[in-house]
This record gives C-alpha cells, sequence and structure tokens, in this order.
C-alpha cells in the first residue's frame, strides 16, 4: 500500500521533471540516485552478494530490463499524456500482473482473471483513444508507451519472487537498477535538455521533483513493493495498486492543475471494477 501511494505522487513529480530534463535524464539520473541510497543501506546491513550462478545473472539482467522499461516508458508517456491519464492507465497494473501471473506462472487460473482484465484494458482504453482533448498531444502513443512500462512492471513483479527465495529484496533492488542504469546512459546521446542547455536551465521545482522520484518512488517505493511481493506473492501485492490512479489524478489535479472530467472518471470506474472483479474471483480459489 505505501508504494502504491507513493507511486501516485511519482506520477505528478516525473511530469514536473520533464520541464528541465528529458525523459532519458530523468530516468537516468533517478536510477544513479536510488542506486546509491540502495548500496548505502546494503552495505549498512553488512549484506553480501554470494555466490551468483549463470541462473541468476540472468534473471537479475532479464530483471533489469524491467526497471528500465517502467522508469523510461512511462516517462516517455507522460511527454505525451497528461498525469491523471497516465495514472488511471498505471491503476491497471494490478490486473497485468495477475493476468501475466496466470499466464507465466499460473499462481491463479486464468479462468478467474480474464473478465477483470477485459474490464480493466477497457478503462485503458477509454482514456487512451477516447480522451483525445483530455489526455495531451498525442493520447494513443502516449498511453502505449505508459502501458508498455506497466507490462514492463508486472514482468518485473513475477519474475523476482523466485530470485528472492535465494537473495534479499534490497540485494535484487539494487542490482536490477544497476542494470537499469548501465543500459539507459548510452542512451543520453540521443535524448538530452538539461545537458544541452545546462544546469542553469533547471529550476528548484524540478530538482525537488526529482528528488522526490530518487527517494520515494525508487529506493522507498520499491523496496517497498519488493518486501510486499516477497511476503504475500505477486497477484495479492499487485491489488495494492488500485490506490495509485486514485493519488495520481488528485495528485494531478491538485498540484498540475490538469483537467479532470468524466473520461478520466470512467477511466478509473471500469479499471477498479476489473480489480474489484480479479480480487474477488482470486480470493475464492484460496
Amino acid at each position: 500500500m505505501t508504494a502504491a501511494v507513493l507511486w501516485g505522487g511519482s506520477i505528478v513529480a516525473q511530469k514536473l521533471t520533464l520541464s528541465g530534463f528529458s525523459a532519458v535524464e530523468a530516468s537516468v539520473l533517478r536510477d544513479i540516485g536510488g542506486l546509491v541510497i540502495l548500496l548505502a543501506t546494503w552495505w549498512w546491513q553488512q549484506e553480501t552478494l554470494g555466490r551468483l550462478s549463470g541462473r541468476d545473472l540472468r534473471t537479475l539482467f532479464s530483471l533489469g530490463l524491467g526497471v528500465l522499461g517502467n522508469h523510461l516508458l512511462i516517462l516517455i508517456g507522460l511527454k505525451y499524456v497528461s498525469g491523471a491519464v497516465a495514472g488511471v492507465i498505471i491503476g491497471s497494473s494490478p490486473v497485468v500482473t495477475a493476468l501475466l501471473s496466470a499466464l507465466l506462472i499460473r499462481d491463479v487460473p486464468l479462468r478467474l482473471v480474464w473478465g477483470g482484465s477485459v474490464l480493466s484494458f477497457l478503462g485503458v482504453g477509454v482514456v487512451s483513444v477516447a480522451g483525445y482533448q483530455a489526455a495531451g498531444e498525442q493520447p494513443l502513443f502516449g498511453g502505449s508507451m505508459v502501458f508498455l512500462g506497466v507490462v514492463s512492471w508486472a514482468l518485473f513483479t513475477i519474475g523476482s519472487r523466485t530470485i528472492m527465495e535465494r537473495m534479499s529484496a534490497l540485494t535484487v533492488n539494487w542490482t536490477t537498477l544497476l542494470v537499469a542504469t548501465a543500459l539507459q546512459v548510452p542512451l543520453l546521446w540521443t535524448d538530452r535538455k538539461m545537458l544541452q542547455a545546462g544546469l542553469s536551465s533547471v529550476s528548484p521545482s524540478d530538482w525537488l521533483a526529482l528528488g522526490y522520484l530518487i527517494v520515494f518512488a525508487t529506493a522507498v517505493a520499491q523496496q517497498a513493493w519488493l518486501f510486499g511481493v516477497k511476503g504475500i506473492g505477486p497477484s495479492r501485492a499487485s491489488v495494492f495498486g488500485n490506490l495509485t490512479p486514485v493519488a495520481a489524478v488528485l495528485l494531478s489535479a491538485l498540484i498540475l492543475h490538469e483537467p479532470v472530467g468524466m473520461i478520466e472518471l470512467v477511466g478509473i470506474s471500469l479499471i477498479l471494477m476489473g480489480v474489484w472483479l480479479v480480487g474477488k474471483q482470486t480470493a475464492r480459489s484460496e
């Protein structure tokens, strides 16, 4: 629940950072800052990597791709859609995770999640396609990028539980973040804003927003999320993600002064109905 609420605020923070940084710059700086905090915590707790097998290394690399996709694709999508719309789309995360869990690791029967999945994906479609004026410049492209970021995080969530049987959540967190950071650095040559305009072009509010992403959205929220996944599993943990769109829409309206109209409300309703249906059906199977 903590992670979901903090991520609701991170949607607004990510939108704010794009005024001073490019999407790649914001993502790289966010991940570097989060990595420093996580490594310091890991060293303070005197944890060790232990002996990593080739399978472990491949798993951590794959999970790093999931972190990369989530951080970068959502930032790219936010260039073209409002924070409120992005928050609504991210609200489909519980259903996406449950659906992919049913397909990939079969922790819940597929027949229990397909109905809720349809409702939630319909909600995503409403805000991405129908809400053209409210969504932003290119709602279909932007919404697709945000949704792919959601899929990336769902795959990361599902894949992380198995490896956390052999290593701590903190170790998984910083190692996968390191992979994501290393893969993004070369992309700075293709997407630069602050590096071209100079540090003076970045306002204090941009730095504050970036600080929020580093401390709360990355170091704290991701760690809280992994603890939840390790404790109760990906499908159950993902249900708490239904708080993210509510927080994102409210904060977007209050801080960014973005309009929240019928499109967003219909989208939230459909997504939350889907989440409720998936939660109800999977609870019956336990």
